[in-house]
């Protein structure tokens, strides 16, 4: 999701200056009135960039949203750029840099990034942090990227299949992907009076990242909602159900989790998505506080019909007949 915000001049200006200065170690950013602007720089304190990153830590609030560009190579591209959204951040603050920072890179030029990150606590951001980070990012096992691929989907299937359906899956270290912040924040409009008919979720099978989808959809029905679902990627979708039953206006949240048959062409996203069902349903539960009336698993969204939704809504309560005793023979 793009928010429409674009880098002042005076951030161009102050990041042309961080690029001629080596002595600078970093240029903080936000957002003032629609525009990306400077906030402050970071001179360089040590030797090395963990050194440096001392000088950071007094800039990062539990409660508010910055970026930072922070000089982290040797080499070009030189820069890292950091996305600092703290849970305790207004929402809408949150969202909107959520929103912008691919904007932010893409502005003052991709060619100066090799690395883009995504932080919500002041301890990611810690030379410790990122020690921690860069042993996650580095390629580690003997075995090939689709051997460890594939070891993880027969394990997933094997968790899957092995309960009831209550049995709780737990994800190995490298798959306990995050959720954006805009998403959750997304996710939080749902469930609030005129906020969010519907939002519908992604995986990016390359960060591993629970992203929200750019389009945003208005549907009045289940078949408009259908129409606007995906029919060849896998969908997460929370959907506010404006009806009338019995004379009386309703509004049930729906999860519908779709996986197109023509997805599953990929090992990865058979993986990714299974796995993580059951996570972004919490995370929607817990931290975006929705309750979910009814949760629906289909591969293609045309399998949702309707009445089907309504059937299953507001299920027609069975006549029970009485006992009838059976005629004498003869009569």
């Amino acid at each position: 999701m793009q928010s429409g915000i674009s880098a002042s001049q005076e951030l161009q200006a102050q990041f042309t200056s961080l690029l001629e200065t080596p002595s600078t170690f970093g240029l903080l950013v936000t957002i003032d009135k629609e525009s990306l602007v400077p906030s402050a720089t970071l001179p360089s304190t040590g030797s090395s960039f963990s050194d440096n990153l001392s000088s950071l830590q007094s800039h990062l609030k539990p409660d508010a949203a910055l970026y930072a560009i922070l000089r982290r190579f040797d080499d070009a591209p030189q820069f890292l750029a950091v996305s600092y959204v703290p849970d305790e951040a207004p929402v809408r603050q949150k969202m909107l840099f959520a929103s912008t920072r691919l904007t932010l890179v893409r502005e003052l030029g991709t060619e100066h990034f090799r690395e883009t990150i995504f932080a919500t606590t002041a301890d990611e951001l810690s030379a410790a942090g990122f020690r921690k980070h860069d042993a996650h990012t580095k390629l580690e096992a003997p075995l090939t990227e689709e051997e460890q691929t594939l070891g993880e989907v027969r394990r997933a299937e094997q968790e899957a299949g092995a309960g009831t359906g209550t049995r709780e899956i737990h994800l190995s270290k490298n798959l306990n992907m995050p959720v954006e912040a805009d998403a959750i924040a997304a996710l939080k409009e749902i469930g609030e009076e005129n906020g969010r008919v519907v939002v519908m979720l992604k995986i990016n099978s390359q960060t591993e990242i629970v992203e929200l989808v750019p389009e945003s959809p208005t549907p009045d029905t289940i078949t408009d909602l259908v129409q606007a679902i995906s029919t060849t990627e896998p969908r997460f979708t929370f959907y506010r159900f404006k009806h009338t039953h019995n004379g009386t206006e309703q509004n049930p949240i729906l999860f519908l989790y779709t996986c197109p048959a023509t997805s599953t062409k990929s090992i990865k996203q058979r993986m990714l998505y299974p796995l993580m069902k059951r996570a972004v349903v919490t995370i929607a539960e817990t931290e975006a506080g929705l309750k979910l009336d009814k949760k629906f698993e289909v591969e293609d969204p045309s399998e949702i019909t309707e009445q089907g939704v309504l059937d299953d809504l507001h299920p027609k309560a069975t006549t029970r007949q009485g006992f009838s005793r059976p005629k004498r023979p003869g009569r």
